[in-house]
Order: C-alpha cells, then sequence, then structure tokens
C-alpha cells in the first residue's frame, strides 16, 4: 500500500519496522500495528487519502484511517491496523493569533501543533487556551480537540469543546467543510443546500430534533463527560442555535478528518494561591467543596496518599521538573516530610487555586475559603509563593509520569482512569470502589489523582502485564465499577474519551435507544466505516482483549 499511498500524496508514506511499532502504541494498554504511516503535508494529502479509502472501500478492500497527534491517549482512540495519518511532523502551524481586546483573542491552528508550543505563542499575546489538559507538555491540540480533553482549570472555564468556535473537516466525499454555530436562518440555508452538507444537515437536525428530550434526559448529570457523541450539545432549543462543532468535538476521528481548529482564547491571570487541605477522612468532602466552589476558585485539584509518598520517594525527579535551587526547593517539601515521618499521611490533599492581577487580593480570597472550613477541624495551610503554587500543581501533573517510568516489573494500566460522578456523592462511592478493587490487590497497586471540584478522578493502577491473569482482571473490574458509577450518574469518562478501552461498555451507559442514535450518526457520516473503526460503535470487548500489551 505504501507505494500506491505515495504516489498520490505530497508527504511521506513509510511502513518500515520501526515506524510501525512506534505508531503501534499511545498511552494506553493496546498495541494494533498499522498497515501504512501517513504524514500528511497538507489539506489536498488529506482529501486524496479520504478518496482513496472510500475508493478502495467500494472495491470490498479493508482499508481506513485513523488520525493521530501526538499519540498521548490513554483509550487507545489513535491505533488502527489500517492507515494512520500523522499530523505532527508537518500537519503543526500556527496560521493566525490575534488578540481582540485585553481579555480575549483567537488562533486559527492545525492539529498537529504540539500544546506546548502553542501556549508559548499564545502567551506573548497575553493569551491562553485554558483547557489545556495534565499532559500539556507532551500533547497536541488535535487530541485535545479529538478527545474533549480539560484539565485543572476546567471547573470554571469549562472543557475544549467551549473553546472551538470553528473547525474544518475533510468529510467522506473528500471535500473540506467548515464547521461552527448557525441561527435558525443559517441553519435553514444549510439544510436546503444540495450534496453532502445539505445532507448532513437535514438528517442531524432530525435526529436531534426529534429525540430532543430522550437526548436531554440521557446527558449524565456531572460537569463532565467524554463519553459518546455529545449530540444533547449540538441543538440549543432556547437559543436556536445549531452546532455541529460540539458533536465533532470528542468524536475521536470518527466522523471525518479535522484539518484546523479556530480555538477562543483568554487572558490569563498572573498570579495565584492555594488553599491546601490536608484531609484524613474524606466524609466531610461533600462540605469541603460546597463551601469552597462558593468561593469562586480557578480549580479544584487532589492526589492520593500514594501519590505523595510517590513524589517523596523519588524527590529528585520531582526537583528537576520544578527547575531551580535544589536546597530551597527540597526545603518546600518539609511539610510532607513530616507528616511521612510521624505517620500523619492524609488520605487525600486538596488544593483550590485562587487567582486574579492581584497576589494580596488571590491571597485573602483563600483566608476566607479557609475561614469557611474552620469548624471542621481541618489540617489547612495557605501558600507563600509561587514556586510553592507551582510545587503542588507539579505534583499532580506528573505523577503520572513519574509513575510511567519508575513502575518496576509492572506498568501503568489505565482503564478505570477517568470517572465522573457528583462531588456531593464521593464519600459513599469512594469506599465501594475500593472495596471493588481490594480483592485484586494481589494483582495491582494504583494512586488516585483528579479533578475534586469536579468530581473527576483518574484512578492508575500499576500491574505487571506479562502475567496473564492482569490481563483477565480488566474487563472483570471494569463492568463492577461501570455498575458503582451509574448508581451514582456519573460517567467512565470525563476527558480522556472511549477509544478502544470504553467503548464496547456505551450501550452499557447510555441505553439501546441513545446507542442506536450514535450507530445513525457513525452511518450518516461514514456508512463505509473508512474513518477511525471500532471506536464509539462497532466496538467489542474481544478485539479489545486481543490487542492488550502482555509486556511491560
Amino acid at each position: 500500500m505504501r507505494e500506491e499511498l505515495q504516489k498520490i500524496i505530497n508527504g511521506e508514506v513509510a511502513d518500515d519496522e520501526e515506524t510501525v511499532r512506534e505508531y503501534s502504541k499511545d498511552y494506553s494498554i493496546f498495541t494494533v500495528k498499522p498497515q501504512t504511516v501517513v504524514f500528511p503535508r497538507d489539506e489536498q494529502d488529506i482529501k486524496k487519502l479520504v478518496a482513496f479509502a472510500q475508493k478502495e472501500r467500494s472495491r470490498e478492500r479493508s482499508i481506513s484511517i485513523t488520525a493521530r497527534s501526538a499519540g498521548t491517549c490513554m483509550s487507545g482512540g489513535p491505533l488502527s491496523d489500517s492507515i494512520v495519518v500523522v499530523f505532527t511532523r508537518h500537519f503543526n502551524k500556527l496560521k493566525e493569533l490575534k488578540k481582540l481586546n485585553s481579555e480575549e483573542g483567537y488562533a486559527v491552528v492545525q492539529p498537529g501543533m504540539y500544546y506546548r508550543d502553542f501556549e508559548k505563542k499564545a502567551l506573548k499575546k497575553g493569551l491562553i487556551l485554558q483547557s489545556y489538559p495534565a499532559s500539556r507538555e507532551i500533547c497536541a491540540v488535535g487530541g485535545m480537540v479529538a478527545n474533549g480533553g480539560g484539565g485543572e482549570n476546567s471547573l470554571r472555564y469549562g472543557k475544549t469543546e467551549r473553546f472551538v468556535q470553528e473547525l474544518k473537516v475533510v468529510l467522506r466525499d473528500g471535500k473540506e467543510y467548515a464547521f461552527r454555530p448557525l441561527g435558525q436562518a443559517a441553519l435553514a440555508k444549510k439544510m436546503a443546500a444540495s450534496g453532502l452538507e445539505g445532507e448532513v444537515y437535514r438528517t442531524m437536525f432530525k435526529i436531534v430534533e426529534d429525540n430532543y428530550q430522550l437526548l436531554q434526559k440521557a446527558k449524565p448529570r456531572v460537569s463532565k463527560n467524554s463519553a459518546g457523541y455529545a449530540l444533547w450539545d449540538v441543538w440549543n432549543r432556547e437559543k436556536g442555535i445549531f452546532d455541529l462543532t460540539k458533536l465533532f468535538v470528542g468524536s475521536q476521528g470518527t466522523l471525518g478528518i479535522i484539518t484546523e481548529i479556530k480555538f477562543r482564547l483568554v487572558r490569563p491571570y498572573p498570579y495565584s494561591t492555594l488553599l491546601v487541605i490536608f484531609l484524613k477522612d474524606i466524609k466531610p468532602l461533600p462540605r469541603i467543596v460546597e463551601r469552597v466552589l462558593e468561593c469562586g476558585p480557578e480549580s479544584f485539584e487532589s492526589y492520593d496518599d500514594k501519590t505523595l509518598k510517590l513524589a517523596l520517594r523519588f524527590l529528585p525527579g520531582f526537583i528537576r521538573l520544578l527547575k531551580g535551587n535544589i536546597f530551597s526547593l527540597a526545603w518546600q517539601f518539609l511539610p510532607e516530610f513530616k507528616m511521612f515521618l510521624t505517620g500523619g499521611m492524609p488520605k487525600l490533599v486538596l488544593f483550590a487555586e485562587f487567582a486574579g492581577d492581584d497576589e494580596q487580593e488571590t491571597r485573602r480570597q483563600a483566608e476566607v475559603a479557609q475561614a469557611t472550613l474552620r469548624d471542621l477541624g481541618l489540617d489547612t495551610r495557605i501558600t507563600k509563593s509561587q514556586k510553592e503554587v507551582h510545587k503542588y500543581f507539579t505534583v499532580r501533573r506528573e505523577s503520572f509520569k513519574l509513575l510511567h517510568e519508575h513502575a518496576k516489573n509492572r506498568r501503568t494500566v489505565p482503564f478505570i482512569d477517568d470517572i465522573v460522578v457528583a462531588p456531593e456523592y464521593l464519600p459513599e462511592f469512594f469506599p465501594r470502589l475500593q472495596a471493588i478493587l481490594k480483592p485484586y490487590s494481589k494483582y495491582m497497586m494504583y494512586t488516585i489523582a483528579g479533578h475534586v471540584g469536579d468530581g473527576n478522578f483518574h484512578i492508575i493502577p500499576l500491574m505487571d502485564m506479562r502475567k496473564p491473569k492482569s490481563r483477565e482482571i480488566i474487563p472483570e473490574i471494569m463492568k463492577k465499577a461501570h455498575s458503582l458509577i451509574f448508581k451514582y450518574k456519573g460517567s467512565f469518562t470525563g476527558e480522556h474519551n472511549d477509544g478502544i478501552i470504553r467503548s464496547p461498555y456505551l450501550k452499557d451507559m447510555y441505553g439501546q435507544k441513545v446507542y442506536k442514535l450514535f450507530e445513525e450518526t457513525k452511518k450518516l457520516f461514514d456508512p463505509e466505516g473508512i474513518f477511525n473503526p471500532r471506536k464509539k460503535v462497532g466496538a467489542t470487548v474481544q478485539y479489545a482483549m486481543d490487542h492488550i500489551i502482555s509486556e511491560n
């Protein structure tokens, strides 16, 4: 296939062993070997690839296209046994960056641009994309859109879908279309259009309008969700706004290939202060969350005692990440060392960030929040410097990376890595989840970190994947954990999406009627199945099990 593709596109095409091996993995627990890897140079290459795949499908040749940016996905989203299209080599340009006023601006960017590079350029204009994930140093913006990603600041600003103003997408006919929010007059015009574009607008409007109540009821009652297709967000009846960008964000490249993104950007605050809460008992957690959220934090994050012990155990690695004087940075961890030595380790460390233009004002806000918790008798402290703020965020952001690097004879195995339940349920939910996991402690240990303000937690087990039993227990644990999540009206993915790992369970989460609407949506955009198959719909547990890694 390499020779066929090289004749029609300007970018590179590779099928050598080293390239195939590199793109057969992401940050998930799967390995899927692509037949060919393509590095497109421009939109014309994407159009030609789509036309090629459609043509070959009509000849009953099993060919599909899977888009890939940085490959940091934890669900297996960018893995394929056919054509993997890598955007980070050439499709990585910032086309436009403009500041509109003192508070807002926008950027037009290609999906292969690394977020770290994008952020550096945006900050020079005094702007930022506030939906960045913890993987901000290694992810690309295309993956943030494809997965519906979010992070620490999503509590105040929302996830990536709230920052996407426009998308350009190559659909199955090999043509590029622009999608943006439409009022009713503009929608009527689109619905009257001929060709695929008109068909898409007419059919999608019918799906979301005819099933409006069903979809609104199906939407998980949590602050963030990346499971399934966000059909409930496409049509806003009250405002009369129809927005297909809401459908493409989080669709993992299953409906078309995104070629360009227009992001809304906002001004970042220069100062922040943290209220840090060391929690030995999670029973008061709902009251803590409720009271702190009333004080308007920028973010509200957490990590568990295992994550804290990990930071102390590999302190030199964390100090390198903090980039400063080794002695002064080590001194910053003194309170945690005292806890460790005296056996007073908290079960959870919570930290609420208060941000603003005046450092003293952010401290005052943190003190107000601290005062609201006084009657609970908690161990709290307020940070005294920006370096100290950075310390807590580094422990939270980098825990997965250090776990990944230092797991001897085991590896990180994300499969219950992105659960979301409303914070008021957490005191009941966590003990029951731990009871589910306890019988498997012989095969795994795990850390918990996450966005406590959203009730979104990342549970990352460490397991020896060379042992068959380790692989066998994964679907067993998932089924039990999912039942518990659904009981508390939550979602099994707030940010990381479905991919290979969770797509087989979407019917369990939403029920047959809503899942059928997902299938209708996929059939409309991709009847031949050329866009990232076996994700969202058409997925099976058996396929997932067949591709789980068997090495560390």
